[in-house]
């Protein structure tokens, strides 16, 4: 690839919008020619285009993660976000290519190009950012293109994906809609458990296929705003598998606590050295109050290791 100097980017009488020094505008406007000229190149090649820099690392299996989502899309968009962070991880139809690429040329020196795509976004009347989390793509480098200054930018929301052990999964906090109890177990990008009102008793538990020796838990309750989250819970490790009475399920006979949830979510590491050194067969969230709110219980993550 032939790098275009900077030096051959030099207009005289750029503007000097948000209060950038001369360099800094040089740079912005010439990275906006940039993308425009990519855009134009890459219209036509594929249904979608996704945009990432060179200095990112990726979440294992990101590319079913995106198309999962492009296929549960019911509304029509503009652009679909798989990180938080500038322009990484943003989705585009190819068709709209020719529109973002003279947009970008249109407007070059009027404000760096993450503005300008939040504005084209809201031009193709999506209004909303439609943003997935956790993020797919996380910044790895540590220099700007930006005459090499330190960037230490990190997206917060970045998490590879990870797999649980297979399980069974029961729950008699009632649902809301679909958001059933297994969306809290199976790893996956906006998928969550969703219940009404909980009260002290209720309980979410997983029963593992097979015995695992259960090193570390996590789990995280409550929306990103802070709201739903359980209020009340203690987690316990189960052994002995049995079929409920009820017949809505299987637990177990025994269990005993790990530990409670400290403001809604759990990190805990060495279980297996702190309280619960053999093979589980449960693990149970019961609730131990009751609570006006709903419940959401975005992820229940284990790590485990051989006997």
């Amino acid at each position: 690839m032939v790098r275009w100097l900077t030096s051959c980017f030099y207009i005289l009488g750029l503007k000097r919008n948000f209060n950038d020094n001369a360099d800094r505008v040089t740079f912005r406007s010439k990275q906006n020619v940039d993308y425009s000229f990519l855009l134009q190149f890459c219209t036509g090649r594929s249904l979608f285009y996704l945009q990432l820099e060179d200095d990112v690392s990726c979440s294992h299996h990101f590319l079913s993660a995106i198309r999962g989502r492009v296929q549960q899309q019911e509304v029509p968009w503009a652009t679909l976000e798989f990180s938080a962070l500038g322009y990484i991880g943003k989705l585009y139809h190819s068709e709209h290519l020719p529109l973002l690429s003279r947009f970008l040329f249109l407007f070059y020196q009027e404000m760096p190009c993450d503005f300008l795509f939040s504005h084209f976004r809201v031009l193709l009347t999506q209004s909303e950012v439609i943003r997935f989390t956790p993020s797919l793509f996380q910044h790895t480098g540590s220099y700007s293109s930006f005459l090499g200054t330190f960037n230490k930018l990190k997206d917060d929301d970045y998490e590879d994906l990870y797999a649980n052990p297979a399980a069974d999964v029961f729950c008699d906090i009632p649902v809301y809609k679909d958001h059933v109890a297994a969306m809290a177990w199976s790893p996956g990008y906006g998928t969550f458990f969703w219940g009404r009102s909980p009260s002290a008793g209720n309980h979410l538990t997983v029963t593992f296929k097979q015995p695992v020796v259960v090193t570390a838990i996590t789990i995280v309750t409550g929306s990103a705003e802070g709201r739903d989250r359980l209020a009340s819970a203690t987690v316990e490790l189960g052994l002995h598998p049995v079929t409920e009475k009820t017949g809505s399920g299987t637990t177990c006979q025994e269990f005993h606590s790990v530990g409670d949830l400290q403001g809604g979510r759990m990190d805990m590491t060495d279980v297996h050295k702190k309280s619960f050194g053999h093979a589980s067969s449960c693990l149970k969230i019961r609730v131990t109050a009751n609570q006006k709110d709903w419940v959401i219980i975005k992820k229940i993550r284990i790590t485990t290791k051989e006997e």
